[in-house]
């Protein structure tokens, strides 16, 4: 996928100014949020398991490398492959290789994100395969042409609207023309269009949310069992993952599917946690003959020593990007590539590049919810903070606000001038009611209070001097 995070600007009026989206936008924003409180209220050692899991990822990241190492030996150990791939691109390589193998003509995919990271549809089609998302969010973007919204709900700024509409135009009306009225109409014609698909695809490709050292066992959670059947139906199961999804055992395994399932989603725990451990043995009924893991670096071993480690903690859960009041109202596409919100304001520099993506860091409130709700407690709002000074050291950016931002540090070391420019500013904001001019993308759509008497310092400095007196 071609990342457009450069024009995230102009991404965004667009996206508030699109009344369907906000629709949509509005209609789901508290639900993520009530539900995730309600689940960790009812949770009496929240706290203390936010801590076991942010140890757990800390104690792995520092010896990653051992654990990637146990973690191929277990698969081999139990009949799988595990394959390296240091890019997108190698990653794609390998999977389009090993589905070439099998003869593969039709591949079923769970959701993955690494899987949209590095573009792995486009690798399939390319090659002349076909591909089919089996995940709805997933399908109903792949009709619309797509890239997901959100990473955990790919379709939520479609209205049910919309995606009746998408069906319509693609499933067969001879055999689909019944109305798409409710949810449960869509998914029940969505279900009966899928069922053909697994039982004649070659291959299934799914994505792995946890890599289990001890065992060589992968962790995939679903709510709709789409991730089960891909992986068990075709005679060759592929997964694609980050390298920094790997935890030690699997009782690190249990501490944090009980941290994903309750800020994703709300649940205790998914509809499906399924556990993969190899191909199919001698005696086993089904399951894959074939079962390859491609391990996908893509810029994480850089950020290990980069000042960016902490963000190797995310565990996908999306809570951040629920909270943000940024990606609210302008949603996922806004952002110009796979990973939207807080985390994708931070991932997608590092993995596209900070001049490809500069304006992200700049596309937060700072208001600190995200780091507040992550369940990893990454300090997103100090990672942003990093990457706009580096966007301005490397003169990213337009050079009216690299002007402005190299003024007001000059304004700021200068204590004296500070508070004689901030005089004159409240006598202006007084002036001129609030409305500041030069400014008036700050102040067209928002009211600034107007100044009702002398500045804090000149308050604390009368003050002193009375008591002085």
């Amino acid at each position: 996928m071609k990342s457009t995070s450069r024009q995230f600007n102009v991404n965004a009026h667009r996206a508030l100014n699109d009344a369907t989206l906000q629709t949509a936008l509005l209609r789901v924003r508290p639900g993520f949020v009530d539900r995730r409180k309600a689940a960790l209220d009812a949770l009496a050692d929240a706290d203390e398991l936010r801590q076991r899991g942010r140890a757990i990822k800390e104690r792995t990241l520092a010896n990653l490398d051992q654990y990637l190492l146990e973690f191929e030996q277990n698969v081999q150990a139990n009949g799988g492959q595990v394959h390296w791939a240091r890019t997108a691109a190698e990653a794609n390589d390998i999977i389009v290789g090993l589905c070439q193998q099998v003869d593969a003509r039709s591949v079923i995919k769970g959701k993955s994100m690494v899987g949209e990271e590095t573009g792995l549809n486009d690798a399939l089609e390319g090659a002349g395969m076909q591909t089919i998302e089996t995940d709805l969010g997933e399908y109903i973007i792949q009709l619309a042409k797509e890239p997901p919204s959100h990473i955990i709900a790919p379709a939520i700024h479609k209205t049910r609207g919309q995606i009746a509409e998408l069906f319509r135009h693609f499933h067969d009306p001879a055999k689909y023309s019944g109305p798409l009225e409710s949810v449960a109409d869509i998914v029940d014609e969505a279900r009966a269009v899928m069922r053909s698909n697994y039982l004649a695809a070659d291959v299934g490709i799914t994505g792995a949310n946890f890599l289990i050292a001890e065992t060589g066992s992968t962790v995939l959670v679903t709510n709709e069992g789409n991730g089960d059947l891909c992986s068990s139906l075709p005679d060759t199961h592929i997964i694609v993952t980050g390298i920094e999804k790997v935890v030690p055992t699997l009782n690190d395994a249990s501490v944090m599917l009980r941290l994903l399932a309750r800020n994703a989603t709300g649940q205790d725990i998914t509809s499906y946690t399924s556990f993969f451990t190899g191909a199919r043995r001698d005696g086993d009924k089904d399951g894959p003959g074939n079962f390859h893991i491609v391990l996908v670096d893509n810029g994480r071993s850089d950020m290990l020593n980069n000042g960016y480690r902490e963000m190797l903690r995310c565990i996908r859960c999306g809570a951040c990007m629920n909270h943000c009041p940024v990606y609210r109202v302008v949603g996922g596409h806004a952002y110009g590539w796979v990973y939207p919100g807080p985390m994708g304001a931070v991932l997608t520099p590092l993995m596209s590049g900070l001049e490809q993506s500069s304006p992200l860091p700049n596309a937060s409130t700072f208001c600190g919810r995200c780091e507040e709700v992550c369940p990893m407690s990454i300090p997103l709002p100090k990672l942003l903070r990093q990457l706009r000074n580096e966007a301005h050291q490397q003169q990213y950016g337009s050079r009216s606000s690299r002007g402005a931002l190299s003024l007001w540090a000059a304004v700021a070391r200068r204590p004296a001038l500070y508070r004689r420019l901030s005089r004159w500013a409240s006598l202006v904001l007084r002036l001129f009611r609030g409305r500041v001019p030069f400014a008036g993308g700050w102040t067209r759509s928002r009211d600034l209070p107007v100044p009702s008497g002398d500045s804090f310092m000149r308050q604390w400095q009368r003050t002193k001097g009375d008591a002085n007196e």
